[in-house]
């Protein structure tokens, strides 16, 4: 018999498979609390379970995390994790620390960055993760199990997720919006909805879709181009969902959403950083009352785009912040941990099939 992965089952569904057993519906909430609370993913180590319900938990179901191959960074940096799956693949998370300029000298803070698939087909320009094309979708229990095993790392719990690793969360909806329930639930993360943002290439289809979800999450679009011209050098996707049907799906997600959106919008010389893009940025921002976060581009090997100087980022800002948007610029984390998505998976792996890619 295949083992069912007892990570993503929630307490009620857990509870039916423990009937079979001729076992109490209560024994869920105790198995959900040394996995979740405890930390514990040995059934052995579950001190309170019968034996015999030990044994045949271990023989039905599997609670194993991804395994943790690499870390690069250090406690109070940004660090990066390079995870190995059951099946070989590798993907990648980043914990990142708490801003000082946010939260003030000494928070214990921390973010996580997850990954929602095994590389990424839309071939975005500046990203790391597409160079080898896609792989396949991240089961339930492997997003959340990247949640788990960097709190391991870390020592602390995790407070906020932003799904901003590897891949395109909306083209991975269905486990994506099961895991958002796990990692939410006060059965598993706990992790406040408004805690967690999910990041699109510009799935206009799918932010639809993912606004019918009643949890409040909060949403970012990586835009990297205010012009259909300039976005669609960068971004092929931009060719399938332009500038106004995207910005249409944003209208009505913002329609059914009190949090701002944001637009992540990295900084790369000489192709989106001129100041009529800043320009352009801004009323486009100011449309929707989103924010943007600007991010000067991080360098990855096989790609020849580089990011601007500082003077450049700059001004890049200071032309969003005069026409009254919120502007961020973020250029201290990560730049020297192999930071861009896929980054640590192509330097540690080495040659990676190529996969399917959209363009």
């Amino acid at each position: 018999m295949e083992k069912k992965h007892l990570i993503g089952l929630s307490p009620e569904v857990l509870a039916e498979e423990l009937e079979e057993l001729k076992q109490p519906r209560y024994r869920a909430k105790q198995v959900i609390d040394w996995v979740f609370a405890k930390g514990v993913f040995e059934f052995a180590e579950m001190s309170n379970l019968p034996a015999a319900l030990r044994a045949s938990l271990a023989e039905r179901f599997n609670v194993c995390l991804p395994e943790i191959v690499t870390v690069q960074g250090s406690a109070d940096t940004t660090r990066k994790l390079l995870l190995k799956l059951v099946d070989g693949r590798f993907i990648e998370c980043v914990l990142i620390p708490a801003s000082p300029a946010l939260y003030g000298q000494g928070s214990d803070r921390l973010t996580l960055c997850v990954s929602s698939q095994v590389g990424c087909a839309f071939d975005c320009k500046f990203c790391a993760s597409g160079l080898a094309g896609f792989d396949r979708n991240l089961e339930v229990h492997e997003i959340v199990g990247q949640v788990l095993a960097a709190r391991k790392i870390a020592g602390q719990r995790i407070d906020n997720l932003v799904f901003m690793g590897m891949g395109e969360p909306l083209a991975n909806l269905a486990n994506l919006t099961r895991s958002l329930e796990v990692l939410n639930a006060p059965w598993g993360l706990g992790i406040g909805a408004r805690h967690i943002t999910v990041s699109t290439s510009g799935l206009a289809p799918m932010i639809r879709k993912l606004a019918e979800i009643p949890m409040q999450i909060r949403l970012a679009v990586s835009l990297h181009g205010a012009t259909d011209e300039v976005r669609s050098r960068i971004m092929p996707v931009n060719k399938r969902y332009p500038l106004e049907e995207l910005f249409r799906a944003l209208e009505e997600w913002r329609s059914l959403r009190k949090q701002r959106i944001t637009f992540e919008y990295i900084l790369i010389r000489g192709i989106n950083e001129a100041p009529d893009q800043a320009r352009e940025l801004a009323a486009r921002a100011k449309s929707l009352g989103a924010k943007v976060n600007c991010i000067p581009y991080n360098t990855v090997e096989g790609l020849d785009w580089e990011r601007p100087s500082e003077e450049a980022q700059d001004a890049f800002r200071e032309i969003l912040e005069q026409a009254g948007v919120p502007a961020t610029l973020r250029r201290e984390k990560g730049h020297d941990i192999d930071a861009a998505c896929g980054q640590l998976r192509l330097r540690e792996v080495g040659d990676l099939p190529v996969g399917k890619k959209i363009s």
